[in-house]
């Protein structure tokens, strides 16, 4: 296996089969861009107030009966309050009128009779639908955090099943599971129910992100394999990012944009036929005349002429780890790389992922807002990219981190009046987050050795997930105070800047093979 990229050297670093193959796996990030965050508008929670059961009440006595309260510093109807409807429906009776009577000396009640939802942003939302709203408001940020549930388990099975199954045949079981289950979701009868399928779309969908990016890795050329894991997928992931605000701006409707969100995965189904196994995997199965008949095939399309003998029969034994999760925790200097790391990945995604759900919360428009904040990531991971060429990555994170949450702690002393600043503001914090999310990727895999490094980078994503699973909650407590998120997330992340700077430095290091070569944290 050692030899396989001077084995295929024949074939070139570009070539149709290469080209093609790039664009196709790409494509499939687009449809993960589209389904990672529909949340934000499927769990919006429109305007409200309560309902007022009573139809011979006039107009004037409709408005009256809600009161007004304080929010985030703004006189506001009240969403979960109202004025006694019987004391109500007696002054009327009565002949008064609202002016003429004192109304804070009547008592309050909840919303008995249900809510009353604005249809001006969106047609319907669960929110509307389950009444997820004042005692249960809860329940939509744990909706949230139920598809960062299901990443945690895709990120633990998703790899187990594409060594035993192959990556082609997992890559495409993710694909068509991913499209059925939002189908199912769409017909979701229950709050309870929509959360089980959530957790399955995110399960897939991880599935679907982890196989495509590996069998990117295995199968394109060095040269395009280096451009597909830094830029490709991120890009091709913001594209189907910045469409799905658009596509929920026309279908206002949770259900219909859920049903074609679904049907859109549609386009991929001709993939099967364009999209070859693994080679490499192929070879590790001992499958030598699959993977040279892929080769062959691939020669065809870059017009070259194949040896007789591709792979030797040496290059498909494989090697057993010897190596456990254990070991990641095993020395007290790894222990320590290990929970440093812990710590960044953590904050980043709390960062990245509260962001991402909070456009809907922001003022003005909030499918405008979805937009700006997809966008914001792109020049993000080509500046980052860029700097990574040159720079060293321990710095350079602890600097996107400091920009990510300096931004955040700075929101709260904006005036309510200036919107566009606050609103630039998050999204210069947006950019700092997204910056850190492609570093600490790379700066990671060159931390620890080579017999480690895929246990250290699984065990970090899966604290990831735990970082990602707790952003929706932070996000949630802006419902008492508006600035409490940001100041939680931006304290977390300049901490962990703090941390990073403990960590090695990787830049102009060998990269380490063995526990021995692995660098040692500072004191």
């Amino acid at each position: 296996m050692g030899n396989y990229d001077e084995d295929t050297a024949f074939l070139g670093q570009k070539g149709p089969f290469f080209v093609i193959l790039f664009f196709l796996l790409n494509a499939v990030y687009i449809s993960t861009g589209l389904h990672s965050l529909y949340i934000v508008f499927v769990g919006a929670s429109p305007s409200h107030h309560c309902r007022i059961a009573d139809g011979n009440l006039s107009e004037e006595w409709l408005k009256a009966s809600i009161p007004n309260e304080t929010v985030n510093g703004k006189l506001q109807p009240s969403q979960c309050w109202r004025y006694s409807l019987e004391t109500v429906r007696k002054l009327s009776a009565l002949g008064y009128s609202p002016l003429e009577v004192n109304l804070t000396d009547i008592s309050l009640e909840t919303c008995v009779d249900g809510w009353s939802y604005s249809t001006d942003i969106y047609h319907s939302t669960i929110v509307s639908e389950w009444d997820l709203v004042c005692d249960s408001e809860w329940r939509v940020p744990f909706a949230s955090s139920t598809l960062y549930m299901g990443y945690l388990l895709g990120s633990l099975v998703s790899g187990q099943l594409s060594e035993r199954f192959g990556r082609r045949k997992v890559f495409f079981m993710s694909l068509v599971a991913e499209a059925l289950v939002i189908l199912a979701q769409s017909f979701s009868n229950s709050w309870l129910l929509f959360c089980v399928l959530y957790f399955f779309v995110g399960t897939v969908q991880i599935s679907l992100y982890i196989t495509a990016f590996v069998l990117g890795s295995e199968v394109l050329s060095k040269s395009l394999r280096v451009f597909f894991t830094t830029l490709g997928a991120s890009l091709h992931y913001c594209i189907g990012y910045m469409v799905l605000p658009w596509i929920a701006f026309a279908v206002r409707d949770w259900r219909s944009l859920l049903r074609v969100l679904s049907g859109l995965t549609v386009v991929y189904i001709p993939l099967w036929w364009l999209i070859p196994e693994s080679p490499r995997w192929l070879l590790s199965q001992g499958r030598v005349l699959e993977a040279e008949a892929i080769m062959r095939e691939a020669a065809k399309k870059n017009k070259v002429s194949a040896p007789a003998v591709i792979f030797s029969k040496s290059e498909a034994a494989s090697q057993n780890s010897k190596y456990s999760v254990l070991d990641v925790l095993r020395t007290r200097d790894i222990r320590k790389t290990t929970f440093l790391c812990f710590l960044l990945w953590m904050a980043i995604n709390i960062g990245y992922f509260g962001l991402s759900l909070n456009t809907s919360n922001l003022s003005g428009d909030p499918f405008l807002n979805c937009f700006l904040s997809a966008l914001t990531e792109v020049p993000a991971y080509m500046v980052s990219t860029l700097l990574l060429k040159s720079c060293p990555p321990r710095p350079v994170l602890s600097a996107f981190l400091v920009i990510g949450g300096g931004f955040l702690l700075l929101l709260q002393l904006i005036p309510e009046s200036l919107h566009t600043l606050a609103l630039a503001l998050e999204m210069a914090g947006k950019f700092g987050f997204t910056m850190s999310f492609t570093v600490v990727y790379i700066y990671t895999a060159e931390l620890y050795p080579t017999v480690l490094r895929n246990l250290g980078i699984g065990m970090c994503s899966s604290a990831a997930r735990i970082g990602s699973i707790t952003a929706p909650y932070i996000i949630f407590l802006g419902t008492f105070n508006k600035y409490l998120p940001y100041i939680l997330m931006g304290s977390l992340t300049i901490a962990s800047s703090i941390a990073n700077m403990f960590l090695p430095e990787t830049l102009g290091k060998v990269l380490p093979e063995t526990l021995e070569q692995m660098q040692k944290c500072k004191r």
